[in-house]
């Protein structure tokens, strides 16, 4: 077999086999097929896309080019959890607890973030002596013993993915829905999760932008997770603006032990209800969504989903007086207020703007090498259809530099203000399963 026919072929829109998929991923992932070739096929599939069993295969082949992670002595079904991305998503520190405290088992394998906030594992490192770091047994032995472990992804989990990413960077193909699909299904799978709930965003502060796009990108890595095996679900929700009030590391975690304490910041609440509750229902613990989501809902209430965290963090060596007492979470040195220049209604928050503001206190990382201070953020005080006077505060800019003066232009070109009220954006557009 011959790299460039496989090329050629795909270059004509003809679909490819599975002996022809597996030729290339082995190949390309051992360096026998050069960066060039890989490129072609890249821009090949790029134009003419793929049939959904031709992803899932590509999928399966990224999957098989590494380690997997073998979760089967962890006993019952357990359920998995994956994002892709936003402003503000500091879901997983509800979603995870609330699973637990119905006796399903969530072991979550988390990466840290590139981008204008830290990743699951830099924020949960906010908490003073929380460590990710740990041996499989005793991963294992804590979702056993407490349905609940998050963890630093270990060993070599698709390789293939890690070089085509690279490759698709410098290539202007990554905005390729079966290759976006099958890169994030392949770690996912490679994971070891008995059923995966996608949480698909959409919106300005989202990869995908427009919802149809973002539909295709669900539906197609449903297809992936339900062809090869695994109950997938997708949910679309909403990106136009940050996810609750806190952007940063710290104080996302703060603001997602107040939900876990019952209150009410609706949007982050009524989304981690929504995931929690499909996720029980892939695990078998629930007949329907309905009743799933009611006895969550009482979980939050009742406080049994916050002892869940609380019981997380002392098993991996927090300290439970942090969350207990969240004015020891790490702080900023200022709270800059930036406020309107105008009365309105506040029509649009491009939520990418915001995490760029986040980036550039320090909250984030350029480069993988960047240090993440936990303690600088952003909290918004205005939200899509709210009404403001001139002069009142939209957001508070929590920093270590006096004058952050790239993060307060990256505000004012993020808040836009109109005369006539605008509708609150609709939270969660579509659910596909």
């Amino acid at each position: 077999m011959r790299m460039v026919d496989v090329i050629q072929k795909k270059r004509n829109g003809k679909e490819l086999t599975k002996e022809e998929i597996n030729f290339f991923i082995e190949g390309y992932t051992i360096g026998e097929i050069p960066d060039y070739q890989a490129s072609a096929l890249m821009m090949a599939i790029y134009f003419n896309g793929m049939k959904s069993n031709e992803t899932a295969t590509l999928t399966q082949a990224m999957v098989e080019s590494g380690e997997t992670i073998d979760l089967s002595a962890i006993e019952g079904h357990k359920v998995d959890k994956h994002s892709t991305g936003g402003v503000g998503d500091k879901t997983t520190f509800i979603v995870g607890p609330l699973v637990a405290s119905v006796g399903v088992p969530v072991a979550k394998m988390s990466g840290r973030g590139l981008g204008h906030t830290g990743g699951t594992l830099d924020k949960l490192e906010s908490i003073k002596g929380f460590h990710i770091e740990m041996t499989k047994e005793e991963f294992v032995n804590n979702v056993n013993t407490h349905k609940l472990s998050v963890a630093g992804q270990t060993g070599n989990l698709a390789p293939a993915d890690k070089k085509l990413y690279a490759l698709r960077d410098v290539t202007a193909t990554v905005d390729s829905i079966p290759l976006i699909a099958g890169s994030i299904m392949s770690k996912k799978l490679a994971s070891g999760a008995d059923g995966i709930v996608l949480d698909v965003k959409t919106g300005s502060g989202a990869f995908m932008k427009k919802l149809e796009d973002s539909e295709s990108l669900a539906r197609e890595m449903v297809n992936i997770g339900n062809n090869l095996g695994r109950n997938t679900v997708a949910v679309i929700s909403d990106m136009n603006q940050p996810l609750g009030f806190e952007v940063g590391n710290a104080n996302e975690v703060r603001e997602a032990c107040q939900v876990l304490q019952g209150e009410n910041i609706e949007d982050l609440r009524l989304l981690s209800l929504e995931l929690a509750s499909h996720m029980t229902v892939l695990a078998g613990a629930f007949e329907d969504f309905d009743s799933a989501y009611k006895t969550l809902e009482q979980n939050l209430q009742n406080g049994k989903a916050f002892e869940s965290f609380r019981t997380l963090v002392k098993a991996q060596g927090g300290d439970v007086s942090v969350i207990d007492d969240l004015t020891k979470l790490p702080q900023s040195k200022y709270h800059i207020e930036v406020t309107a220049e105008q009365d309105g209604y506040v029509s649009e928050i491009d939520a990418e703007s915001i995490g760029v503001a986040a980036m550039y206190l320090g909250a984030g990382r350029a480069t993988k090498d960047d240090q993440i201070n936990h303690g600088v953020g952003i909290t918004l005080k205005k939200k899509v259809g709210d009404q403001v006077t001139k002069g009142e505060v939209l957001v508070v800019l929590h920093s270590d530099d006096e004058e952050p003066t790239n993060s307060i232009e990256k505000i004012n070109e993020a808040y836009s203000l109109s005369k006539e009220v605008r509708e609150k954006h609709q939270l969660i557009y579509k659910v596909i399963n």
